[in-house]
């Protein structure tokens, strides 16, 4: 039994039992529904259909439904909007009742509003009634799916506890609970999905697995800490470093793409192939030199020298004006990949390539790539050379162990200089 509110504008008990929803007022709430005159219930529908921001009542706190020359129905039920809203008092009463805890009539029901907003006591209130933690909504998704913040942490738990399936899979995307924490590296979700026996590699409809996806969100430099726990974390339950999507990117690819560093590094030293090509025929140093110049705050020359000292295969000398032009506002990107050759030949279009305001910003650096044509290297530079060609294929496993100051080991290894010599 539910009563249907479709009125084009609400009055009387309709309408203050909206606003009583939207506002959490229970006391109010209660009135209404005790009283035999109003035909109020616990699953009363509203259709929301053209109100605009119907969650914010305060943009308009008395429409209903709006007229329209479309209609396309679009319902809530009270038990919904106080779930997503936090009003444990009000979510409280209707259950008690007789809200159908797992009435849906939007698609979701308020188990899934509540975990989307994180309101962990509303999560508690209905998982106690009974809600089915398994609730699949109409677009495929269910409740744990929907624990997409640092506060949902709880609400994941007790969907847990109270029998979640871990490893269901959206119908669009096929995305896992472990894919979507990774993907908004969320560290404590990763955990504990792991713990819970979560499949580490389960691939998603574009081949990638819960690590893929860590490794290809777009980083702010406040977020690569976060990104390289999650990505540690899975690793450290046994995530395949070496698996491809559907395009052949691998983990390492794309953390090359966004530009963590710290991710990069930890794939190379567990093994990460750095030379392996995309569908597209990019490699991890192709990425990331692509990136370079609008990820400089993300350090993107950390990330050149690391590829450099695992083998990566070095540019191509006459396609290095090219990256003089695209990454000439990361010096040391330049810096770094000019220091792996012996000889090079700058032209006058090296200088070309260069804004004359970038020149001015760093005079010394760039003066002395330009006058690499006129001058031999310097012997330091080719004894440096002459030993990372001796050991190549071994140089991140050799280079650690040689018995070298660690000045000399840091400037074999690359160390950023802000000059050629």
């Amino acid at each position: 039994m539910c009563e249907v509110i479709v009125t084009r504008k609400a009055t009387g008990p309709a309408l203050d039992y909206w606003l009583s929803l939207l506002s959490g007022h229970t006391d109010a709430v209660q009135d209404l529904l005790e009283d035999p005159d109003n035909l109020i219930h616990p699953n009363a529908l509203f259709d929301t259909s053209d109100v605009e921001e119907w969650r914010n009542y305060r943009y308009n706190p008395t429409a209903l439904r709006i007229w329209s020359l479309t209609y396309e129905e679009e319902l809530t039920c009270p038990l919904y909007i106080t779930a997503s809203r936090g009003y444990i008092d009000c979510l409280q009463l209707l259950l008690r009742k007789g809200a159908d805890v797992d009435f849906a009539p939007s698609g979701e029901t308020a188990l899934h509003g509540a975990c989307e907003n994180s309101q962990t006591e509303c999560v508690r209130a209905l998982l106690s009634y009974g809600a089915n933690p398994n609730a699949e909504c109409q677009e495929g998704l269910f409740p744990l799916h929907h624990c997409k913040t640092s506060e949902s942490y709880h609400c994941a738990k007790l969907l847990l506890q109270y029998g979640a399936y871990i490893n269901n899979q959206t119908e669009d995307e096929g995305l896992t609970p472990l894919h979507v924490a990774a993907r908004h590296g969320l560290l404590e979700n990763v955990d504990l999905y792991l713990r819970h026996g979560a499949t580490i590699d389960k691939r998603d409809v574009q081949g990638e697995t819960p690590l893929i996806v860590a490794c290809s969100q777009p980083q702010s430099p406040t977020e690569l800490e976060r990104y390289h726990q999650v990505c540690q974390r899975l690793i450290q339950g046994g995530a395949n470093i070496k698996a491809r999507d559907n395009d052949q990117q691998s983990p390492l690819h794309l953390a090359c793409k966004s530009a963590n560093p710290q991710v990069v590094e930890m794939l190379l030293a567990h093994g990460a192939e750095v030379n392996t090509m995309s569908y597209s025929g990019n490699t991890a140093m192709q990425n990331i030199l692509q990136v370079t110049s609008y990820k400089l705050q993300n350090q993107p020359e950390v990330i050149v020298r690391a590829l450099l000292n695992h083998g990566a295969v070095r540019v191509w000398p006459g396609a290095l004006i090219k990256v003089l032009r695209y990454c000439y506002s990361s010096p040391r990107t330049v810096e770094v990949l000019l220091n792996t050759y012996s000889k090079l030949k700058g032209t006058e279009d090296w200088a070309e390539a260069v804004p004359e305001e970038e020149q001015r910003k760093h005079p010394r650096f760039f003066q002395s790539v330009f006058s690499l044509s006129r001058s031999p290297r310097s012997l330091q530079h080719l004894c440096r050379c002459a030993l990372r060609y001796h050991l190549e294929g071994r140089l991140a496993q050799s280079l650690p162990r040689l018995p070298l100051p660690p000045s000399l080991l840091q400037f074999l290894q690359l160390r950023f200089e802000g000059v050629l010599y």
